[in-house]
């Protein structure tokens, strides 16, 4: 199978894994907070990303940007990273500060976070588009795939607790499957610009973009969006899941 195939399989079977996720909330008319298997696979998929940003793709980026430009000594992949995380964190921001100023229009909320979800899925999506080995590809696909349906789950939960209506949350929910598929498109068509310096360029860039955003989601978007148990046994074991997803990540760099 070639690499092109396996993006298109694993964007299908992304699409596919956030629709699945809803389908018990929308039967059930769930209205309370993630079970512990989710929240569970939460921190084992912020594990991952972790170790997938720090220990794989900032790397990459720092390599790619030594080769187009040799005698630059400024850490600009860090500095780009740094962004990456500071642009979601003013997203974050920007929503609570919009909530406390429309104390009268907080039906608002949930579209914002809807907002900052999609554009963390396509960041995802891209990131795994823009990687040209299997290896790579693979460990991102298997971090997004554990995401997106603790994602799908929590954002069908929410837009539920804001008693929107099914139909839109049905579209909502659709398009926030479908993003993911399409920046894994998008990052195949950066990849193809590779003959150009430019093309090597954007791949460095969004690299460095996408660890900071990475990291973003693995720590202040996991402890923020979903609200902790009360239970210090449960938040250790949390923490036992994040650490195995990063090891097994820190495992895999032996060898890659």
């Amino acid at each position: 199978m070639t690499l092109i195939y396996y993006k298109a399989l694993a964007g299908l079977l992304i699409f596919v894994a956030g629709l699945l996720a809803v389908i018990y909330p929308i039967r059930k008319h769930l209205l309370s907070d993630h079970s512990e298997p989710l929240e569970l696979g939460e921190a084992f998929a912020s594990g991952i990303f972790l170790g997938v940003a720090f220990l794989h793709m900032l790397p990459a980026s720092i390599a790619s940007f030594h080769r187009l430009w040799p005698q630059l000594h400024y850490p600009l992949a860090e500095l780009i990273c740094i962004l990456g995380f500071i642009a979601l964190l003013f997203l974050e921001r920007l929503s609570l500060v919009s909530c406390n100023r429309n104390h009268n229009h907080t039906t608002n909320l949930p579209y914002v976070l809807a907002l900052m979800l999609l554009i963390h899925e396509l960041i995802e999506g891209t990131a795994l588009g823009i990687n040209t080995t299997f290896t790579q590809a693979f460990m991102l696909f298997v971090a997004i795939l554990a995401h997106k349906g603790s994602a799908s789950f929590a954002l069908c939960v929410t837009l539920m607790r804001y008693h929107i209506a099914l139909k839109k949350i049905l579209i909502l929910v659709l398009f926030f499957s479908l993003v993911t598929p399409l920046g894994i498109f998008l990052g195949t068509s950066l990849i193809s610009l590779d003959a150009l310096p430019r093309g090597q360029l954007l791949e460095a860039a969004f690299n460095a973009f996408a660890t900071g955003s990475f990291f973003y989601m693995a720590t202040l978007h996991h402890v923020q969006f979903h609200k902790r148990a009360a239970q210090e046994s449960h938040g250790m074991l949390e923490f036992f899941f994040l650490i195995l997803g990063l090891g097994l990540m820190g495992l895999i760099a032996v060898w890659v």
